[in-house]
Protein backbone atom coordinates (compact mmCIF):
# COMPACT_ATOMS: atom_id res chain seq x y z
CA UNK A 1 0.00 0.00 0.00
CA UNK A 2 2.62 2.48 1.06
CA UNK A 3 5.63 1.30 -0.85
CA UNK A 4 3.73 0.04 -4.21
CA UNK A 5 4.61 -3.65 -3.99
CA UNK A 6 1.65 -5.86 -4.33
CA UNK A 7 0.26 -7.38 -1.14
CA UNK A 8 0.04 -11.67 -0.60
CA UNK A 9 -2.96 -12.69 0.90
CA UNK A 10 -2.90 -15.51 3.46
CA UNK A 11 -5.57 -17.20 5.88
CA UNK A 12 -4.53 -16.22 9.65
CA UNK A 13 -6.40 -16.38 13.25
CA UNK A 14 -6.35 -12.54 13.84
CA UNK A 15 -6.42 -11.12 17.52
CA UNK A 16 -10.00 -8.97 17.50
CA UNK A 17 -8.77 -5.66 18.55
CA UNK A 18 -10.60 -4.21 21.52
CA UNK A 19 -11.29 -7.26 23.18
CA UNK A 20 -8.49 -9.35 23.97
CA UNK A 21 -9.52 -12.77 24.30
CA UNK A 22 -11.47 -12.92 21.54
CA UNK A 23 -9.45 -14.30 17.89
CA UNK A 24 -10.47 -14.50 14.85
CA UNK A 25 -9.89 -18.07 13.08
CA UNK A 26 -9.42 -18.41 9.49
CA UNK A 27 -9.67 -14.54 8.58
CA UNK A 28 -7.66 -13.23 5.27
CA UNK A 29 -5.02 -11.22 5.68
CA UNK A 30 -2.89 -9.38 3.38
CA UNK A 31 0.65 -8.56 3.98
CA UNK A 32 3.56 -6.09 1.76
CA UNK A 33 6.61 -8.80 1.53
CA UNK A 34 8.76 -5.45 1.02
CA UNK A 35 7.25 -3.16 3.74
CA UNK A 36 5.70 -5.53 6.18
CA UNK A 37 2.47 -3.35 6.62
CA UNK A 38 -0.78 -5.46 6.48
CA UNK A 39 -4.69 -5.11 6.30
CA UNK A 40 -7.11 -7.77 7.90
CA UNK A 41 -10.08 -8.56 6.10
CA UNK A 42 -13.24 -8.64 8.61
CA UNK A 43 -16.59 -10.13 6.80
CA UNK A 44 -20.02 -9.30 7.63
CA UNK A 45 -18.57 -6.82 10.33
CA UNK A 46 -21.97 -5.90 11.58
CA UNK A 47 -23.19 -9.47 12.11
CA UNK A 48 -19.76 -10.30 14.07
CA UNK A 49 -20.54 -6.97 16.52
CA UNK A 50 -23.86 -8.63 17.33
CA UNK A 51 -22.66 -12.25 18.08
CA UNK A 52 -19.69 -10.35 20.18
CA UNK A 53 -22.55 -8.52 21.69
CA UNK A 54 -24.59 -11.39 22.73
CA UNK A 55 -21.68 -13.59 23.63
CA UNK A 56 -20.21 -10.55 26.35
CA UNK A 57 -24.26 -10.22 27.58
CA UNK A 58 -24.35 -13.80 28.33
CA UNK A 59 -21.25 -14.25 29.61
CA UNK A 60 -21.60 -15.03 33.20
CA UNK A 61 -18.78 -13.30 35.36
CA UNK A 62 -18.82 -9.28 35.33
CA UNK A 63 -17.96 -6.60 32.47
CA UNK A 64 -14.49 -6.09 32.33
CA UNK A 65 -13.17 -2.28 31.05
CA UNK A 66 -12.75 -3.51 26.94
CA UNK A 67 -16.22 -5.35 27.12
CA UNK A 68 -17.51 -2.01 28.59
CA UNK A 69 -16.54 0.13 25.80
CA UNK A 70 -17.19 -2.00 23.18
CA UNK A 71 -20.80 -2.42 23.99
CA UNK A 72 -21.20 1.50 24.58
CA UNK A 73 -19.60 1.30 20.86
CA UNK A 74 -22.18 -1.36 19.92
CA UNK A 75 -24.82 0.91 20.68
CA UNK A 76 -23.18 3.80 19.03
CA UNK A 77 -23.12 6.12 21.99
CA UNK A 78 -20.31 8.73 22.85
CA UNK A 79 -19.62 8.04 26.59
CA UNK A 80 -21.88 11.35 27.31
CA UNK A 81 -24.90 9.37 26.02
CA UNK A 82 -24.45 6.08 27.84
CA UNK A 83 -24.00 8.38 30.90
CA UNK A 84 -26.96 10.32 30.65
CA UNK A 85 -28.38 6.74 29.69
CA UNK A 86 -27.31 5.04 33.02
CA UNK A 87 -27.80 8.11 35.73
CA UNK A 88 -24.18 8.47 35.76
CA UNK A 89 -21.59 10.89 35.19
CA UNK A 90 -19.19 10.70 32.10
CA UNK A 91 -16.34 10.63 34.09
CA UNK A 92 -17.13 7.56 35.82
CA UNK A 93 -17.81 6.17 32.53
CA UNK A 94 -14.36 6.49 31.24
CA UNK A 95 -13.25 5.31 34.58
CA UNK A 96 -14.74 2.10 33.69
CA UNK A 97 -13.34 2.20 29.76
CA UNK A 98 -10.23 2.45 31.13
CA UNK A 99 -10.24 -0.06 33.91
CA UNK A 100 -9.50 2.14 36.82
CA UNK A 101 -13.33 1.45 38.68
CA UNK A 102 -15.32 -1.59 37.81
CA UNK A 103 -19.12 -1.49 37.29
CA UNK A 104 -21.49 -1.58 40.19
CA UNK A 105 -23.37 -5.05 39.66
CA UNK A 106 -26.73 -2.78 38.84
CA UNK A 107 -24.36 -0.80 35.82
CA UNK A 108 -23.41 -3.93 34.93
CA UNK A 109 -26.80 -5.79 34.52
CA UNK A 110 -28.30 -2.26 33.19
CA UNK A 111 -25.65 -2.01 30.13
CA UNK A 112 -26.71 -5.53 29.36
CA UNK A 113 -29.95 -5.34 29.47
CA UNK A 114 -29.51 -2.19 26.87
CA UNK A 115 -27.63 -4.20 24.87
CA UNK A 116 -30.02 -7.12 24.84
CA UNK A 117 -32.60 -4.57 23.99
CA UNK A 118 -30.72 -4.23 20.22
CA UNK A 119 -29.78 -7.58 19.69
CA UNK A 120 -32.14 -9.93 17.52
CA UNK A 121 -34.61 -12.03 19.06
CA UNK A 122 -32.68 -15.07 18.32
CA UNK A 123 -29.77 -14.37 20.56
CA UNK A 124 -29.15 -14.22 24.25
CA UNK A 125 -32.56 -13.80 26.26
CA UNK A 126 -32.49 -11.22 28.72
CA UNK A 127 -32.75 -13.55 31.72
CA UNK A 128 -29.47 -13.70 31.16
CA UNK A 129 -27.98 -11.08 33.40
CA UNK A 130 -29.85 -12.38 35.74
CA UNK A 131 -26.73 -15.03 36.88
CA UNK A 132 -23.65 -12.74 36.97
CA UNK A 133 -20.82 -13.70 39.35
CA UNK A 134 -18.50 -11.09 41.02
CA UNK A 135 -15.77 -12.62 39.42
CA UNK A 136 -14.44 -10.26 36.56
CA UNK A 137 -12.78 -13.01 33.53
CA UNK A 138 -12.90 -11.51 29.87
CA UNK A 139 -14.73 -13.20 27.11
CA UNK A 140 -12.68 -16.01 26.10
CA UNK A 141 -14.20 -16.57 22.23
CA UNK A 142 -12.61 -18.21 19.10
CA UNK A 143 -15.08 -17.41 16.18
CA UNK A 144 -14.81 -18.26 12.17
CA UNK A 145 -16.63 -16.63 9.02
CA UNK A 146 -18.62 -19.25 7.26
CA UNK A 147 -20.36 -18.71 4.37
CA UNK A 148 -23.26 -18.43 6.01
CA UNK A 149 -22.37 -16.34 9.26
CA UNK A 150 -20.19 -16.14 11.95
CA UNK A 151 -20.07 -19.24 14.24
CA UNK A 152 -17.83 -20.03 17.51
CA UNK A 153 -14.79 -21.81 16.28
CA UNK A 154 -14.32 -25.64 17.12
Amino acid sequence: MQCGTAMTASREDWPYAGLPGVVLRGVTVYRCPTCGEFEVEIPRVTELHQMLAAAIVAKRSGLVHQEVRFLRNFLLWQAEELAQHMGVSAETVARWEVGTEPMEPVADRLLRLLVASRLPASLPPIETVAHISDDRTPLALEVRAESNGWREAA
